[in-house]
């Protein structure tokens, strides 16, 4: 059994040559690199130009926690001049979780200015957006609708149902996460959505906790199959059912073929 990671984080795995050739092993044939910030960005970069297993595909971005608009024009530049080598562009969007951000406006605008800039870089380039959406999900999904994108992920989404309807019905797809295991909203989200809208992936190097059972580890691109097995069980389906439809997902969304890999 065959399959990828459409979220990680490479540039922040402590073991990237072992883990990567962990997955490759576990069966994960693509992986999909994310960043962070500017120097993210060129750290990616360097990854797939190095790694032949996994297939890198790569994606250029900044995340909110990371939001400068000084470095907004440098990552457009260079996601610019390295179109042919992306796949989307991410990881961004908005998060006001945490009670200081909601108290400081300069950072939520901060925030807000960089992602309207990176979506419309989006549309330019054609190519998705990888969205964070924690905590402001209505506010990501309409500014997505106002650039006018017509494919969207929106990444590990926990939010409400009402979000979700309106994700699915723009054509937008999901993601889930290990987490899918345990989470109660993580669990709500994939049992609405269908089957054809989710995405897998680990967020590595997150760092996952299954307060009921005690279960705790630190994610690598391998981990997928955690999600794959959770989402399974949770749909009722069999795993090679399940996993056929994921890869298309992910063909469909990324330009992604697994079997050719």
């Amino acid at each position: 059994m065959t399959t990828y990671d459409t979220h990680a984080h490479l540039d922040h795995l402590e073991n990237l040559d072992q883990a990567l050739s962990a997955a490759d092993q576990a069966g994960v044939k693509a992986i999909v690199a994310v960043s962070m910030n500017l120097e993210s960005c060129r750290r990616c970069l360097e990854i797939k130009r190095h790694t032949t297993q996994p297939h890198i595909y790569l994606g250029m971005g900044m995340h909110p926690s990371d939001a400068n608009p000084a470095d907004v024009d440098a990552i457009k530049d260079l996601a610019r001049e390295h179109r042919a080598d992306l796949a989307v562009i991410g990881e961004i969007g908005l998060d006001f979780w945490y009670k200081w951000v909601r108290k400081d406006q300069v950072k939520k605008q901060e925030q807000r200015t960089v992602y309207r800039a990176l979506l419309e870089l989006a549309a330019e380039l054609e190519l998705p957006p990888v969205i964070h959406s924690r905590g402001v999900w209505r506010e990501c999904f309409e500014t997505a609708r106002e650039v006018g994108l017509s494919r969207a992920e929106f990444h590990w989404y926990s939010g409400p149902i009402d979000v979700l309807k309106d994700i699915l019905d723009a054509g937008y797809y999901i993601s889930t996460s290990p987490s899918v295991a345990y989470s109660p909203q993580s669990r709500e989200v994939i049992e609405y959505a269908p089957l054809d809208r989710i995405l897998i992936e680990t967020d590595s190097p997150v760092y996952y906790r299954n307060r009921d059972t005690g279960e705790e580890f630190q994610a690598e691109p391998k981990d997928v199959f955690r999600t794959l097995t959770a989402v399974s069980e949770l749909k009722e389906l069999d795993p090679q059912e399940a996993v056929r439809q994921f890869n298309q997902n992910a063909e469909d969304f990324f330009g992604i073929a697994v079997e050719d890999l």
